[in-house]
């Protein structure tokens, strides 16, 4: 084997594209492995358990680190990485006509901007969000790993300027049409969505919009803002800009159960706008029921929810186990709750978009690594996995995941999906619903049927 080790200073690409780089070049038959990535200590640490020889670098150098068996190999994969990076359309160092903004507040002033999206390191999010309040622009924070003190700095300080923080950790949202963060392709329409959810906030829009109802608006608030320390300060300026919104003609609160105070800050609003909530939790309605609920509430009928049943298995006797394996949270423990599983035990349901999963590493919509290997490791029973679509998220995630669904159904494993995306999605919802059931899953457009199917199979 012969290997590639540089260190690039100052050329900059976002993690997101250097991680498929990295696969890409994985890929190729003669590279046995390939780090391309920003020198952190993290990134640096794993190239050295890799084996690699890594120099000093810091966190604004490119690391690069390549593993193949011939030199003549190694000089394709390095040409093939060079092809891959002159695409990628950011960093590098190249001159421009005009230098770039250095600052939110700079960039505000320079592209009249109304909203900045923030996604960089948790650690650093509060400065560059602050800075974007402080210019008037409302503010989606992407990053995870924020302060909880931090996040209500930001939001009492937004709401003192006339502003909305969509996050910390808000995955998803749509305003006026345009898709920041995780956002699927849904057409327009008279429902608002406020959610301190992104997967739960996907869910019932896709459901939606396969029965043909759009949305106007979804503001992410971060999954804390309903919580006791945060008490839905987001959530009431949200609620109350979409009871304001012509447009709007209903909306739908998607969390997690709130703290008392926070469901009292939201519920004693008085607005004229409907509202049909989904708080999720025990006795509450799961995201299908709030989007058959809203479809109800507009006059619309309710269709029967796309699915796609697996071929018929051998007969199981007995209890088998059941694993759910997710990468979105609201969606684990939505399935948690109907198919009465263990959310923390070892053999429950794992949300791998938690925070402990995504500290140095992309969010598994975009990195399937942690879940295939998971997959890999089931030896028996029955596996839940969801698999979200829209932009941001894995191109094609059926390429992995049908191998490893054949895979599995032949060691004997029952592999249930919930697929969750519109049919306006780039990786197209029903050829992906397909690639996938031919492989051996059941597939349903519904998470809370999906969870329903995998306790029947689960029970024998």
């Amino acid at each position: 084997m012969t290997d590639l080790v540089e260190v690039r200073p100052g050329v900059y690409h976002d993690s997101v594209t250097l991680m498929r780089v990295s696969q890409a070049l994985t890929a190729r038959p003669e590279v046995a492995v390939a780090v391309v990535a920003m020198g952190t200590d993290l990134n640096a640490g794993l190239a050295r358990d890799l084996g690699f020889e890594v120099p000093p670098t810091t966190p604004g150098d490119l690391l690069v680190a390549i593993r193949a068996a011939t030199s003549a190999d190694l000089g394709e994969a390095a040409a093939e990485l060079e092809r891959q990076l002159a695409t990628t359309g950011s960093g590098g160092g190249k001159a421009r006509d005009e230098a770039p903004p250095r600052t939110v507040r700079s960039a505000a002033r320079s592209w009249e901007a109304t909203v900045a999206l923030v996604s960089v390191p948790g650690e650093h999010a509060f400065a560059e969000a602050l800075d974007a309040v402080e210019a008037g622009l409302s503010v989606m924070i992407f990053s995870d790993n924020v302060p909880v003190e931090q996040e209500i700095l930001l939001k009492d300080r937004a709401r003192a300027r006339g502003v909305l923080v969509m996050g910390p950790d808000c995955g998803t949202a749509v305003v006026g049409g345009a898709g920041l963060g995780f956002a699927n392709v849904l057409r327009p329409g008279p429902v608002g969505v406020v959610a301190a959810s992104g997967t739960g906030a996907q869910q019932v829009t896709c459901l939606l919009d396969i029965a043909g109802v759009g949305v106007s608006h979804v503001l992410g608030v971060g999954g804390r803002d309903l919580s006791a320390e945060v008490g839905g300060r987001s959530a009431v300026q949200a609620l109350r800009a979409l009871d304001e919104d012509p447009a709007t003609e209903l909306i739908v609160l998607v969390s997690k159960p709130p703290a008392p105070e926070a469901a009292r800050a939201v519920r004693d609003l008085g607005l004229v706008t409907p509202v049909v909530a989904a708080l999720l939790g025990p006795g509450q309605d799961d995201l299908t029921a709030v989007a058959e609920k809203a479809l109800r509430a507009l006059g619309r009928d309710v269709p029967e929810w796309p699915s796609w049943p697996a071929g018929e298995a051998p007969a199981r006797e007995g209890r088998r186990p059941l694993r759910g394996l997710y990468s979105g949270g609201t969606l684990c423990a939505e399935a948690a709750l109907i198919a009465g599983a263990d959310t923390t035990a070892e053999a429950g349901f794992v949300d791998f978009g938690d925070d402990a999963y995504t500290r140095g590493r992309a969010h598994p919509m975009i990195d399937p690594s942690l879940r295939r290997e998971a997959l890999r490791g089931v030896a028996s029973g029955v596996v839940l996995l969801d698999v979200v679509l829209g932009h941001g998220a894995d191109p094609d995630p059926s390429s992995w995941l049908a191998p490893e669904v054949r895979d599995a159904v032949a060691r004997g494993v029952d592999v249930v999906v919930a697929l969750v995306g519109a049919d306006g999605d780039p990786q197209g919802l029903r050829a992906q619903a397909a690639r996938l059931n031919e492989a051996g899953a059941a597939v349903f457009t519904s998470n809370a049927a999906a969870a329903r199917h995998a306790r029947r199979l689960a029970d024998g």
